[in-house]
């Protein structure tokens, strides 16, 4: 039987020949990831479960980044469980204050993910490891604490979208522009449950971070994961992260999808979601004048190196906007290192941003960067829903670096 990426990996996972969509399976997990705000509720059921260790403390990872530094007393109690934990259990990848880092930046960084893998994660972004061709989603806490436990989880096999991405991105047009455009044409319920697998002579033109972020928003259009294969590129970034051994799998050629859609990159332009959802996209030749308040360069969607370098270049010599708040936040220890010795930070600090250690913070309204009423806010992020980052009254503009980066500089949103 014709298999997707998805369903090969699943199935190896599972111990099966061939799996189906629509087929419930047992599969084995490599990683199960928990962060500061879901792991408390996954260690309480874990323990209702009574297991005297984790299935394997090598295969658990532990981020502390929503609230971290914590933001106050209940924050500090949930990462004290998580941490206590953690040393009871001699987890290896435990990340806290001073080696932290976004999760889903954190985990390929680190090499804690490779192609092949089947990985869960109490977070609905950790999609984000598609981009390394790996099986990647999200679960609740419950199934996370069974997961740690067990180090299996139950799927239902999923159905398949073909995205066949074509050409070459014009300059300015990003991973971000690609996922907006696509969650704009086929809705935050597009994908429901199904994968997005990425493919096509365009896939070569982008880069590992403009992958990662696609990957990191298929959620956005309701996907259940969403994949690219293994090329050059992905074995260049998994050799210099780590040294697992992985395994490349290809959609076959038969593979039945349930629909196909192809993207021309070269015709993509700089693109918006408006609110109060990713699917209200906009281009600029119908966007008006938007005066904003805020602007955040980060999170697990775009806090990368490359996405950093990019904003600063617009922003180099220049300064934000009077009366604009600019906050910036790479996505992880290492990521800020880097930024650090190309001079990026002090570009974003002499034009008048702020610069965060790493932190989920202002992406769920947590902290470093919450909205007052009214207030509009040009986001790198991936959600814009009502009180997302703040009062119910607040807007979130989600977009590029490059477009966040001149709209912080003329104070209203802009092309770049």
């Amino acid at each position: 039987m014709a298999m997707t990426m998805t369903q090969k990996i699943l199935a190896q996972a599972a111990g099966l020949s061939e799996v189906k969509a629509g087929q419930l399976i047992e599969a084995k997990l490599s990683l199960v990831l928990g962060n500061d705000i879901t792991s408390p509720v996954a260690i309480r059921e874990m323990e209702k479960m009574k297991p005297e260790k984790v299935f394997d403390r090598e295969k658990i990872a532990l981020v502390m980044d929503h609230f971290v530094p914590n933001k106050d007393i209940k924050s500090a109690e949930h990462c004290k469980i998580v941490r206590e934990f953690a040393a009871a259990q001699e987890i290896t990848n435990y990340f806290d204050v001073g080696e932290m880092g976004i999760e889903h930046a954190l985990l390929p960084e680190k090499g804690l993910v490779t192609a092949g893998d089947v990985v869960i994660g109490a977070d609905s972004h950790t999609c984000t490891y598609g981009a390394l061709g790996a099986f990647s989603t999200g679960v609740g806490s419950t199934d996370m604490a069974a997961g740690m436990a067990t180090g299996k989880a139950w799927f239902k096999v999923p159905s398949a979208i073909k995205v066949v991405l074509t050409g070459k991105p014009k300059k300015y047009v990003s991973g971000k522009d690609v996922i907006l455009h696509l969650i704009g044409e086929i809705g935050v319920d597009g994908a429901l449950y199904e994968s997005l697998e990425f493919t096509g002579d365009g896939v070569a033109a982008l880069s590992m971070d403009d992958r990662f972020t696609i990957a990191n928003m298929a959620i956005e259009a309701g996907a259940k994961n969403g994949i690219f294969g293994v090329d050059e590129k992905t074995e260049e970034y998994l050799k210099a992260h780590g040294s697992r051994p992985y395994q490349a799998f290809e959609a076959d050629p038969d593979a039945e999808y349930e629909k196909e859609i192809t993207i021309d990159l070269s015709t993509l332009k700089p693109t918006v979601a408006f609110p109060h959802l990713p699917e209200n996209t906009h281009t600029f030749e119908d966007i008006g004048e938007i005066r904003i308040d805020q602007v955040v360069i980060g999170s697990c969607t775009n806090g990368r190196l490359q996405d950093l370098r990019e904003a600063a270049g617009l922003m180099k010599g220049k300064h934000v906007a009077k009366g604009v708040r600019v906050i910036v936040i790479p996505a992880t220890q290492r990521i800020y290192m880097e930024a650090l010795k190309e001079g990026l930070i002090e570009t974003f600090i002499e034009a008048g941003a702020a610069v965060s250690t790493p932190t989920c913070g202002p992406c769920l309204g947590g902290y470093m960067g919450v909205l007052a009423a009214g207030e509009k806010c040009v986001s790198t992020t991936n959600r814009n829903f009502i009180g997302r980052m703040g009062d119910t009254t607040s807007e979130i503009y989600l977009a590029s670096p490059a477009v966040a980066a001149k709209s912080a500089l003329t104070g209203k949103l802009s092309e770049p």
